[in-house]
């Protein structure tokens, strides 16, 4: 076989490779979830269990050029590992039109258990990723208190700024996670569950402010007590209302389109 797997050895063709000449016909978004263990899978692992799901369920993904054709699968706001979420985004592209519903009841038969396809829909077109202006994240405390925690909360929508570090690609970096927090309440629920309960609305900013960096300023600047690992949940991730602070649904026009 050749390099990029289009014909045998013999130089004839080999039924099985993708055909990157067959043009894309229908793009799909997908919004699925990382649940229960699976939080912990980074996304390198999802994806590779992603494109071992489309094999298996024989989806005619469309694939690029070149020696090495890769399928034509698209990820946008992928969470950080360790992180639940109800609110992961990808686009495909096929080759051959497909019914949503189709796509996604052969996808979650394909996927393990944990990663779960929640939506499909058609595309109307444009940039995915210019959809996913924030999200909204459930933080669960173990062992605080809520009362410690709309303390902390208060000391913190007070401040101008909240300074925190976090290591990057490029080494360790200091930057405001103050800025990109649109909403930070104790959740009501908190008393019924032993726990105190975040409800954190955070736009996506460069760097992005992820629910730990809160979690730092909290801890370090504003007096929470944190002895045990918060457990952090993104339950939506879309359009940001500015003026309500509420987190839209990105897949409404994929949906209502006819």
């Amino acid at each position: 076989m050749s390099n990029d797997g289009s014909t045998t050895l013999e130089g004839t063709p080999n039924p099985e490779a993708p055909n990157p000449q067959l043009p894309i016909v229908q793009k799909l978004r997908i919004r699925y979830a990382k649940r229960g263990r699976m939080r912990f899978t980074s996304h390198r692992d999802f994806a590779r269990a992603f494109e071992r799901a489309i094999r298996r369920a024989a989806l005619p993904i469309g694939h690029s050029s070149g020696y090495t054709p890769h399928p034509k699968i698209s990820y946008a706001g992928a969470s950080p590992t360790g992180a639940a979420s109800e609110a992961e985004f990808a686009e495909i592209g096929l080759t051959r039109p497909m019914e949503p519903a189709d796509v996604r009841a052969a996808l979650d038969e394909a996927l393990p258990d944990g990663l779960d396809v929640v939506d499909v829909v058609v595309s109307p077109g444009g940039a995915l990723a210019d959809l996913l202006q924030a999200s909204r994240w459930s933080i669960e405390l173990p062992d605080v208190s809520p009362e410690d925690a709309r303390t902390a909360v208060e000391a913190f929508l007070a401040r101008d700024e909240v300074l925190v570090e976090r290591m990057m690609k490029r080494g360790l970096r200091t930057f405001d996670c103050r800025a990109a927090v649109v909403r930070l309440a104790v959740d009501p629920r908190a008393g019924t569950h032993g726990c105190a309960i975040l409800d954190l609305v955070v736009r996506h900013d460069t760097p992005s402010v992820r629910p730990d960096d809160v979690i730092t300023g909290l801890r370090t600047l504003c007096g929470l007590p944190i002895e045990k690992a918060p457990l952090a949940t993104r339950s939506d991730q879309g359009p940001l209302d500015e003026q309500h602070g509420t987190v839209g649904d990105p897949l409404a026009t994929g949906r209502d389109a006819p």
